[in-house]
């Protein structure tokens, strides 16, 4: 996973986004164990706490679990993962006809252009 970071959100919350995308991608296969919380910090450059928090988080979210004598693993359930894509993809959407619209786009010429775009 390639980690940048940027200064407009918290850390904890970006990489809760690369994990995201990692699932959904494929790049983390469902069922797969991650890493220990210090070795993904390293990769990731981070504090052991920051990287623990994302976690914390991402686990509550449902998209990872742990199991006490084995680590912590990538969700299973497709449902859930194919809830997550879509939710990230009406979010991407969204940011993209905000700023189609302060361009001077409606929706429909939006849907247009798309459909002629090659």
């Amino acid at each position: 996973m390639e980690y940048q970071f940027t200064n407009d959100k918290p850390i904890y919350l970006q990489l809760m986004d690369v994990f995201k995308a990692g699932i959904i991608s494929g790049e983390l296969p469902e069922g797969s164990r991650l890493e220990s919380v210090r070795d993904l910090a390293v990769a990731a450059k981070v504090n052991p706490n920051t990287m623990q928090k994302a976690l914390s988080e991402l686990e509550r979210l449902g998209l990872i679990r742990t199991e006490r004598t084995t680590g912590r693993f990538i969700t299973d359930d497709k449902e859930k993962i194919a809830e997550m894509k879509k939710e990230i993809a009406e979010e991407e959407i969204s940011v993209f006809l905000e700023k189609m619209k302060k361009l001077g786009f409606d929706r429909e010429n939006v849907i247009k252009l798309i459909g002629e775009v090659k």
